[in-house]
């Protein structure tokens, strides 16, 4: 018996990691539909209050608070991936000394 195949979730690990960077650079490629739904209706609300020379707080608050929850989505993501990796890694661990124990010596 080898190693466990973690290949799927450690690429997955990797890609959501991408995102995460993207997203604390403001990137918006890495954001769900209603993710850049927000941010999109904050900005343009946002710059129709500034035209009209209003204040834009609340838009501004809008914005950070969608790329927050897109922060916080990404790290429960790769934290539950990491969780599942470990957890198959274990399980591999377990069946190995478990298969050795059981044998004629």
């Amino acid at each position: 018996m080898g190693k466990p195949d973690t290949r799927r979730l450690d690429r997955e690990i990797r890609q959501a990691n991408r995102k995460l960077d993207a997203v604390r650079k403001r990137e918006l490629w890495p954001l769900e539909g209603r993710e850049r739904r927000a941010i999109a209706g904050a900005a343009v609300g946002g710059g129709y209050r500034l035209h009209r020379g209003e204040s834009t707080g609340r838009a501004e608050r809008a914005i950070d608070t969608a790329w927050q929850a897109a922060e916080t989505r990404l790290i429960a993501e790769i934290t539950a991936l990491q969780t599942e990796r470990q957890r198959i890694v274990t399980e591999a661990a377990a069946a190995k000394a478990g298969k050795k124990s059981s044998g004629w010596w």
